[in-house]
């Protein structure tokens, strides 16, 4: 969760005024954006990794099967 002064800083830098991280509307929007730049940061995991290759051997071993290289 953000503090005031980090939100009051962004509405600054986003070229809003302080006034504008009063409306809802913006701290959900604000508080979404940080969300999914932690979520972007997150490792993926290994297991997952492992099951997205073999989705793709599979898929390239149908693809020659039915000839759809």
């Amino acid at each position: 969760m953000m503090n005031s002064k980090t939100e009051e800083q962004e509405a600054h830098t986003a070229g809003g005024r302080v006034a504008d991280i009063l409306d809802p509307n913006n701290q959900i929007g604000i508080r979404l954006r940080s969300l999914y730049a932690a979520v972007q940061e997150e490792v993926i995991p290994d297991r997952f990794l492992d099951l997205l290759e073999k989705l793709d051997h599979v898929e390239r071993m149908a693809a020659v099967q039915t000839g759809n290289e």
